[in-house]
């Protein structure tokens, strides 16, 4: 039996971004255009015969072990598949996703985690079963598993297949500055929610396959109602990255997730490569990915 694989775990980017209501549970119902990215860590997974779940990365400032969320995803894949006992993991992961940008970096390593152990375990479980592993994880992961371009509702959780985002290039700028995810959303509880038509476009447009005709864009904006709830100087940290982007050749910009990661959609990579936006911060040229097979 193998005992180790090595995955990669993409980034994702909302292209969209609505919130509809806060629900009783707590929870916010979403609205949101997903898609994964080129942008990735590498996750490897070992098989150990001693029942121990060990993590480690490259960044000493990150959890781990089972505080990472990579190691729960390894202790709750072995407590669901009656192998807790008997076996446990060591698992590395080199990390080229930035950390609360947005970009879902934790929630794909999670996802790489279940991937893996099924893989590597011959366990074959069902794709329910690994959903909803990935849901008691987090809103993000069940998205990760398979990644792609998908319609996310619910609470990010229920999850529609959508046709491939054209070939393009995508320019992502993380500032120098992180977003706290449930101050914003107190933020909007205050604000009440305005119901916008951000998703319900792009939605229409990749349905219609009305996102590009030829070279030329002919989607509408793009849109996350979280800008809007940003204190006023990150709102303008954030404003100035999506000006920048426009001047520089894309076709549209947004935010993605909570922030503070801004991207903008290019002709093609070579013009996202081209965009010299470092002053703004770390920047990563991509391409979208398509949805993973098992």
């Amino acid at each position: 039996m193998t005992r180790q694989t090595t995955q990669r775990a993409f980034a994702k980017l909302n292209l969209s971004l609505d919130v509809l209501a806060r629900r009783p549970d707590g929870y916010h119902d979403l609205r949101s255009v997903m898609q994964s990215v080129d942008l990735c860590d590498e996750v490897d997974i070992t098989i150990t015969d001693t029942p121990k779940i060990r993590v480690r990365t490259d960044r000493p400032d990150l959890p781990t072990d089972c505080e990472n969320l990579a190691g729960k995803a390894a202790k709750l894949f072995l407590e669901r598949t009656g192998l807790s006992g008997e076996l446990g993991a060591e698992i590395y992961i080199t990390k080229r996703i930035p950390d609360r940008a947005g970009l879902a970096g934790g929630s794909s390593d999670a996802a790489s985690v279940l991937r893996a152990m099924d893989a590597l375990l011959n366990t074959n479980l069902t794709d329910r079963e690994l959903y909803d592993m990935c849901l008691s994880l987090g809103s993000d992961v069940p998205f990760c598993l398979y990644g792609g371009t998908a319609l996310a509702e619910g609470r990010g959780e229920v999850l529609t297949d959508l046709p491939p985002f054209p070939d393009c290039g995508m320019l992502i700028v993380k500032p120098d500055f992180s977003v706290s995810t449930p101050v914003l959303f107190t933020e909007l509880d205050k604000r009440g929610f305005v119901n916008s038509t951000n998703t319900d476009a792009l939605l229409n447009a990749l349905l219609s396959d009305h996102v590009k005709r030829g070279s030329e864009w002919v989607l509408g904006p793009l849109g996350n109602v979280f800008k809007e709830a940003l204190p006023p100087l990150q709102r303008g940290v954030v404003e100035g990255v999506e000006s920048a982007l426009l001047n520089s050749g894309a076709a549209f910009v947004t935010m993605t997730g909570t922030g503070s990661a801004v991207f903008g959609v290019f002709p093609t990579l070579a013009d996202a490569r081209e965009t010299d936006l470092t002053s703004f911060g770390t920047t990563f040229a991509v391409c979208p990915v398509k949805k993973l097979q098992r």
